[in-house]
């Protein structure tokens, strides 16, 4: 585990995350925002959730399981406490269950159901972009790309 996933406590021992998955989401879609407004209300401050804006220009891709700016634009990931990395709709079972929400999301659980459900997030991923009136991923990363430069601060791996 490394220290970015290290709390201390006022003994300096290592104490496990009170985190239960990073969810990695773009702050700069209007619906993806709306819903991670919605999961942090109903996080109520406990800190079962670490939000992480892939958007942001801090964004650091090795504290956040080694996701890419571009790999985490083209799909949600989640991150455990372990490192280990999920992705698509199993992100949002995860995150939904973490919030004592489960049975939302319960039913992608069973196989036939749960496919389904990846089949029809992957439609949603590739046309997230234009649906909500924004430009598509290479200008995406291209703006991002000036603005780094220009700044000097932000990561592009």
């Amino acid at each position: 585990m490394s220290l970015a996933n290290q709390q201390f406590n006022s003994c300096d021992q290592v104490t496990e995350p009170a985190w239960k998955i990073k969810l990695l989401y773009d702050g700069e879609c209007p619906l993806c925002m709306r819903e991670v407004k919605f999961l942090q209300k109903r996080d109520g401050g406990r800190g079962l959730v670490m939000f992480v804006d892939i958007a942001d220009d801090d964004y650091i891709p090795e504290e956040h399981g080694g996701v890419d700016f571009e790999t985490a634009m083209g799909r949600i990931h989640g991150v455990l406490p372990d490192g280990t990395l999920i992705q698509n709709v199993a992100v949002f079972r995860c995150v939904y269950e973490t919030l004592g929400m489960g049975w939302v999301y319960a039913i992608t659980k069973l196989p036939i159901f749960g496919a389904i459900a990846d089949f029809i997030y992957g439609i949603w991923a590739e046309w997230r972009l234009p649906l909500t009136g924004r430009p598509n991923l290479t200008t995406i990363i291209s703006q991002r790309q000036q603005r780094c430069n220009i700044e000097g601060r932000c990561r592009m791996d």
